[in-house]
């Protein structure tokens, strides 16, 4: 039956916001699960990054600091910025929404290597704009001359991430250098996963007033549950967005543990060697089962299934042997997973998990 006091509230969004469902409730994931498909950092913090979020759980009676400031001094003096060059947000995230929101109108467009971060997609509906996506090279070199005549050129601007999501392929520093060299709008360079590459840009933002670098420590720093990004380029943009957040859009435990993580980074290096070592260990396994693997600069891996499989069918026989991986909604990628690198026992339950699977198909086929 109708609700006619429902329809009339629902009639009154705007029009980009009509085109939102509304989201069900789904139940949460089963805590007995592997999970290795959102790119998490498994580990626990370093012992002093840890006391330093047990120490402001003392002080939740006060809101937190306004402007973050001095989470954002101390990001500035570990990146060898001004202060004035340095946003901090809930997460990277958050910082991407408020570009969308400050530099896009309805019917405006947006820029995206495709495949890239799917939930641009969402940002750009949000604000009745076009996504815009350009394929990568087939040697995953940056298109250059697309982004800047071709369909792309009317974009207010550019999204890249180096290295990239969900491919983990990295894109040499200079390359993106000759894209911001040559164009005139911004170029959004998401560098969520750079502390597993080989080289960053950060180098580039006090040469070029049209570059923003987003940051966040949710992936190389095991902060993913406690939301802390940057987002770091010319203070002039920085000044607008910061102008833009809302009042005390991160909290005390947050501020806490990213000035922490800032003072002890070196803390978190048999981290990121754990991870590489664990993401070649994984590849060279995988790549003996038949899989086909495409090489990473990121902490997960992604993996073409046999043939006679697609993605989704390999998610759904490791989901019933408790072992969660993602699959991926870009065309050319329906035959693929994508597996976060975790500890050494969740990469060994996996791989168990992936022969026990190829064992029992076999035996399917040889019955047939």
């Amino acid at each position: 039956m109708s609700d006619a006091k429902l329809q009339s509230v629902l009639s009154s969004l705007s029009a980009v916001h009509r085109q939102l469902n509304s989201l069900p409730s789904s139940p949460a994931p089963d805590a007995g699960c592997v999970k290795l498909n959102t790119n998490e950092n498994p580990f626990a913090l370093p012992a002093a990054v840890m006391q330093s979020a047990l120490a402001a759980l003392e002080r939740q009676y006060l809101y937190p600091e306004d402007d973050n400031t001095s989470l954002r001094e101390a990001a500035a003096a570990s990146y060898n910025l001004s202060t004035d060059q340095v946003i901090a947000g809930n997460g990277s995230s958050e910082l991407l929404s408020l570009i969308y929101r400050a530099f896009l109108d309805p019917g405006d467009s947006v820029a995206m290597l495709a495949p890239g971060f799917a939930y641009n997609h969402k940002l750009a509906l949000l604000q009745g704009a076009r996504l815009l996506e350009i394929k990568w090279g087939e040697t995953c070199l940056l298109p250059i001359r697309e982004l800047l005549f071709g369909p792309a050129k009317e974009a207010k601007f550019v999204l890249l991430a180096n290295p990239n999501n969900p491919t983990g392929t990295f894109v040499p520093i200079a390359h993106i250098e000759s894209l911001v060299a040559q164009s005139d709008r911004l170029i959004v360079l998401d560098e969520a996963y750079v502390d597993f590459a080989p080289d960053n840009a950060l180098r580039l933002i006090n040469r070029y007033s049209n570059l923003l670098v987003l940051r966040t420590f949710s992936k190389s720093y095991a902060a993913a549950g406690i939301r802390v990004g940057f987002g770091l380029g010319h203070p002039e943009v920085i000044g607008r967005l910061r102008n833009m957040q809302n009042m005390f859009n991160m909290n005390v435990i947050g501020h806490a543990v990213g000035v922490s993580i800032l003072a002890h980074r070196t803390a978190y290096a048999e981290n990121h060697r754990h991870i590489k070592y664990e993401r070649v260990r994984v590849n060279f396994a995988l790549s003996q089962l038949g899989f086909s693997v495409t090489p990473s600069h990121t902490n997960f891996l992604l993996v073409r299934v046999p043939a006679g499989r697609d993605g989704t069918w390999w998610q759904t026989c490791l989901k019933q042997k408790k072992i969660l991986v993602a699959v991926l909604p870009d065309e050319g990628l329906e035959d693929c997973i994508r597996v976060s690198i975790g500890t050494k026992p969740q990469m060994d339950a996996f791989l168990a998990a992936v022969e026990d699977i190829l064992g029992a198909e076999t035996s399917r086929r040889s019955a047939v």
